[in-house]
Formats: C-alpha cells, sequence, structure tokens
C-alpha cells in the first residue's frame, strides 16, 4: 500500500536584500521642461479650439465661436513666447545646447533615417549599428519641423485675423496653407504622443529630467560620450539640482544613484 505523497519542498526564498544603486543621469533641465509643456499646452487648446471651429456640429454643439475664436487667436499669438523667454537669459543654456544639438547632423543621423524603409527586423539592426547621440534623427526632424509650423501658422493666423491689409490674394492663400498645416500639424503632434508613450523611460524624463545610465547606454550612446569630455549637457547628483561646482567637474560623468526596488527593477521600472 503507497502512503500518501508529500508536496515537494519549496526552496527557501533568499530575502537578503542586494539592492544595486542605478545610476541616473540630467536630460533636461527645469526650463526645457516649462518650455515642452508650456507649448504642448497651447498645442492641445490650438487643436482642440481649431477643430470646434471648423467641424460644424461641434462648434454648434460648443457655442460660443467669438470666445472659441479669441482663445484659440490668443494662444497662437502666445506659442513662440515660451521659446522666447527660455533663450533670453542664463536659464536657457540648456535648451540652447539642445538646439545646437538638433541643428547637428551626422552619417549617423542619415544611416538612422534611411533604416527607416527596411523592415522591422532589419531596421532594429541597421539603427543597432550607428552612434546616435541625445536625440536621434526623427526627433530632430519632428524639432524642425514643429519650429517651422509655429512660424507659418503664426504668419497665416495674422493675415486671416487682421486681414484688412492684405490682398485678398494673400488671404485666400493663407487659409489654404493654415488649414492643410494644421492638418499636418495634428498628425505629427499624434505621432509624436504614441512614440513618446512607446518609451515611458523617455517620458518620464521630460517629467523628473533624469533618465537611467542604462537607457541612455543603449538609445543615446553618443551622448554619454560627448558627456565624458565634458562637452555635454550638465549631470545631477539629485534629480533637478548639481552635483557639485561646475569648475571642479570631472571628466567622469556625475551621477546619483536611485535604489532598486525589491523586485530588482529602477526606478524607471526597468530591471
Amino acid at each position: 500500500m503507497v502512503g500518501p505523497i508529500s508536496p515537494p519542498e519549496r526552496p527557501e526564498r533568499n530575502y537578503v536584500d542586494s539592492r544595486e544603486p542605478v545610476a541616473e543621469i540630467s536630460r533636461f533641465d527645469r526650463v526645457e521642461r516649462v518650455v515642452h509643456w508650456a507649448n504642448a499646452l497651447l498645442f492641445i487648446v490650438l487643436i482642440a479650439t481649431g477643430f470646434t471651429l471648423y467641424i460644424g456640429p461641434l462648434s454648434l454643439f460648443v457655442g460660443r465661436r467669438d470666445l472659441v475664436q479669441t482663445i484659440h487667436v490668443y494662444c497662437g499669438l502666445a506659442l513662440p513666447v515660451p521659446v522666447v523667454a527660455a533663450l533670453a537669459g542664463r536659464w536657457g543654456r540648456g535648451l540652447r545646447a539642445d538646439l545646437r544639438r538638433f541643428n547637428r547632423w551626422s552619417s549617423d543621423d542619415r544611416g538612422w533615417l534611411r533604416a527607416a524603409a527596411s523592415n522591422r527586423a532589419e531596421r532594429e539592426a541597421r539603427r543597432s549599428a550607428v552612434t546616435v547621440g541625445k536625440f536621434n534623427a526623427g526627433q530632430k526632424l519632428n524639432v524642425a519641423f514643429t519650429a517651422g509650423v509655429i512660424v507659418v501658422m503664426l504668419g497665416t493666423g495674422v493675415i486671416m485675423r487682421w486681414y484688412s491689409p492684405w490682398p485678398l490674394s494673400w488671404r485666400t492663400g493663407a487659409t489654404f496653407v493654415h488649414d492643410w498645416l494644421a492638418i499636418a500639424a495634428v498628425a505629427v503632434v499624434v505621432g509624436h504622443i504614441a512614440y513618446a508613450l512607446s518609451d515611458p523611460a523617455a517620458m518620464r524624463s521630460m517629467v523628473r529630467g533624469t533618465i537611467s545610465r542604462r537607457w541612455a547606454e543603449h538609445h543615446a550612446p553618443g551622448w554619454l560620450a560627448e558627456d565624458a569630455v565634458g562637452s555635454g549637457a550638465a549631470l545631477t547628483g539629485t534629480p533637478g539640482g548639481p552635483l557639485s561646482d561646475p569648475g571642479t567637474r570631472s571628466a567622469q560623468p556625475a551621477v546619483w544613484s536611485a535604489p532598486a526596488g525589491a523586485d530588482g527593477r529602477d526606478a524607471t521600472g526597468r530591471a
């Protein structure tokens, strides 16, 4: 007669906390984050009021067309203000440095763009072979397009709103360009949001200002190399604050340590 079979003994879990610090580096300073979210808010308001003005049923549902138009006009006029204010003083040093990065194109950037026409596996392989800086080529194109949109939409919007001094051909052309560029801008904004949501760590860096060194090693190795020689963005010892006096900064990037959780994941949610 066979006796009852006892269940196998479970190995004892090791509850020793072996957490290791996770290095974090500064990606965006406070001024850059404020500019980004101020422009994002203005774009959202412009898109919402623009749809309300141009979609008949939505316009009837919302009502108060004059008020919606006024909000749309003045948010459009305010669109360049955050960027101009940030660039006007010493506080915009980080933004100016990043704008210089956006204006620099390398053979790696061109290789990154050429890979877009490949299938997914080949695209990932080709892009992993290039050295990406702080921003990839897609982000650089997005910034260039957004800057152009602000200038053109502002100019055409002024002609449409204060139309008296302008000839009819100008007013007609301004309306055509404004409408179609608005559609293109909405498509790019939707794509930008989708891309940001696909990379939570990068999105959180626009909120906290810092990102893990592990992320930078994988996605932006050229940026780390730039920092290693002392020409990159300032690094921090705590989120949002300098680790040491810039005059005593060493050639090695300074970091602050965010402890990993009990499950082995760091503050970015990565293992």
